[in-house]
């Protein structure tokens, strides 16, 4: 729970993550300060506060404001809802139950957030402050304890204890490589050479993944906070955060943290009166997927064109500009300041034996509830895709969960009970990557989404080396050619032969794991792919060129939703009656599908 001043009644939470401000998030927050300080509700606005918070995780629901201490959330509030929930909740105590999340397994209105199905399995670790403060305010980041550890650090422990502590809590990076963060630590502190640097990989590329963007936009100090206990660990004087241009929320937001931490005595010269100097600079990136590899990174900060190199030398001996260099991502910055605070101990009781502590995922697709999930390691795909996320909307059946972002592996519904760690996702063919999970139905083309892959992938490739470069687009044309109904049967082994080629040879993880997709899809989902190439036939009904659709005349009810959704009026039958589809006239897009509440529509 947040702190409150004691003066105050009520303490009002909104989520302005940027998917909520795309809601109108600033417009909600802007109508209540409005409406707290017009002149009839002074005495409201000297007990009531308003804070314009980070992502509160629930995106589907938002934009979200949710009343302290009463914990009340109103979910999908719009600017002219304001003067209600002033008058009725914050004036007489009545809560507005229209705004209320509305669980609709138990058809039950739901008050608290955290009553809420979407939050009560949740452990919000890096989290632990999105949310709660003002991103913009360092005192509410100290009034959660911020800044406490580093204290601790540079006042009461050594540099080497700081390095024992993280090794012991068994922290493994969250940028994807899963390497251990206090060994990392440990080789550059290590390393003779001077001076060293700590640099936050914010260059988050992966397609719906936002968990690094709402932990800078949301709680930026305690990236900074991580980034200094490590430059006390290790000896470093200088950090960068490399952010992808198009977070302007994050990098305003991690502006004025570092600001106010200078300010304030945190950040520069003799920081909190010890011997640390220590200072931060933001860069900005330009978007290129292949930074969010570190050494393509690091090329990126010097000013060079970002291209990987081999990592026969690590980056914590030999990294920026030829000096030792620690590289973390976001998230992993962000679990040091409260490991740091409650130990090591506490932090290997969560998790699996190799894979400690929490993981945040953002969680998309065809899932009722998508948003910001964090999880201790080992939960299962399905807890958070059906206890947490709701399941799959409109009655379609689960199909397949791509973790790892576009180079990643699909999961198919038989492992749905697979405890989600580094290691178990690695033996499924898959890989944790930095934490996006895509939920996908029965109507998703397992061909043409690894198609889909392949082809941001292609245009991703710095094009540095041959296996990944060449690898990719071969892959890429074989799987067009299936999905326009032009595969052979030699193309799945071809397919394997390229795949595994490009892991074995590539310079670098992009196009050692860019083939994750198809080899994934081939072991679990290789009847589709034959069903493509030898049966002609698409089972989703997504590859136009194979798919053919019929109106099951038992099923149909003659609702005549399909009716207005067909581009190309194909679509005939009177109401009540079953309707049937002109297959001269149908292009095939799959509109009639999508619309039919049941599902009496299907593919030949």
């Amino acid at each position: 729970m947040t702190t409150m001043n004691k003066s105050l009644i009520h303490l009002l939470l909104v989520c302005c993550g940027t998917g909520c401000v795309a809601n109108g998030a600033r417009e909600v927050y802007q109508a209540l300060k409005d409406n707290l300080t017009s002149d009839d509700k002074a005495v409201l606005a000297a007990t009531t506060s308003a804070r314009a918070t980070g992502c509160h995780g629930l995106c589907a629901q938002g934009p979200f404001v949710r009343i302290l201490p009463e914990d009340i959330t109103y979910c999908r509030v719009k600017a002219a809802d304001i003067p209600e929930i002033v008058e009725k909740t914050l004036k007489q105590g009545e809560v507005v139950k229209r705004l209320l999340f509305r669980d609709r397994q138990k058809k039950t209105l739901v008050q608290g957030q955290n009553d809420i199905p979407f939050y009560q399995r949740q452990t919000r670790v890096a989290l632990r402050n999105v949310g709660l403060i003002d991103p913009s305010s360092l005192q509410d980041y100290l009034e959660r304890g911020g800044y406490r550890t580093l204290e601790k650090s540079l006042l009461d422990m050594r540099p080497e204890q700081v390095i024992e502590e993280i090794i012991k809590s068994g922290l493994r990076g969250r940028g994807g490589g899963g390497f251990p963060t206090g060994l990392k630590w440990k080789a550059c502190a290590a390393t003779p050479a001077q001076p060293r640097y700590i640099i936050c990989n914010g260059d988050e590329g992966d397609p719906g993944a936002f968990m690094d963007e709402s932990i800078m936009e949301g709680d930026p100090h305690s990236v900074l906070e991580g980034m200094i206990i490590a430059a006390y660990a290790v000896g470093a004087s200088n950090g960068f955060i490399y952010v992808r241009d198009e977070y302007a929320q994050s990098v305003a937001s991690l502006r004025k943290a570092i600001e106010e931490a200078e300010n304030h005595g945190f950040l520069g010269e003799n920081i909190l009166g010890s011997a640390l100097s220590f200072n931060i600079e933001i860069v900005r990136g330009g978007g290129a997927f292949v930074c969010g590899e570190e050494t393509a990174l690091i090329a990126s900060i010097e000013g060079n064109v970002g291209e990987p190199r081999d990592k026969y030398v690590f980056p914590s001996e030999k990294g920026l500009w030829g000096q030792p260099t620690i590289i973390n991502n976001v998230e992993t910055w962000a679990n040091i300041p409260v490991i740091m605070e409650r130990g090591a101990s506490w932090f290997t009781s969560l998790g699996t034996e190799g894979s400690k502590g929490t993981k945040v995922f953002s969680l998309v697709g065809k899932v009722a509830n998508t948003g910001l999930v964090e999880v201790p390691m080992g939960t299962t795909l399905r807890e958070i895709i059906f206890d947490i996320g709701g399941g799959v909307p409109k009655g379609r059946s689960f199909k397949a969960v791509q973790t790892g972002g576009p180079s990643g592996g699909c999961i198919p519904s038989e492992l749905l009970d697979l405890k989600v760690d580094f290691d178990s996702l690695s033996q499924a063919g898959s890989m944790m990557g930095s934490g996006g999970l895509i939920v996908m139905d029965d109507r998703t083309c397992m061909v043409e989404v690894v198609r889909y892959y392949l082809s941001f992938l292609a245009g991703e490739s710095c094009g540095k080396c041959v296996p990944c470069r060449e690898g990719i687009k071969c892959l890429l044309e074989i799987l067009t050619r299936i999905c326009h109904g032009q595969g052979e049967i030699g193309d799945i082994a071809l397919l394997e032969d390229i795949a595994e080629t490009m892991q074995q040879a590539s310079l670098c993880a992009l196009g050692r794991t860019a083939s994750n997709p198809v080899l994934s899809t081939l072991r679990y989902f290789r009847e589709e792919y034959l069903e493509h190439i030898e049966g002609q036939r698409c089972p989703a009904g997504i590859c136009r060129e194979l798919s053919e659709f019929w109106i099951d005349p038992v099923i149909c009810t003659g609702c005549g939703l399909c009716l207005p959704r067909c581009p190309v009026e194909g679509i005939k039958g009177e109401k009540k009656q079953a309707h049937w589809i002109e297959s001269d006239k149908c292009i095939r897009c799959g509109e009639c599908i999508d619309s039919c509440s049941f599902q009496a529509i299907k593919v030949k």
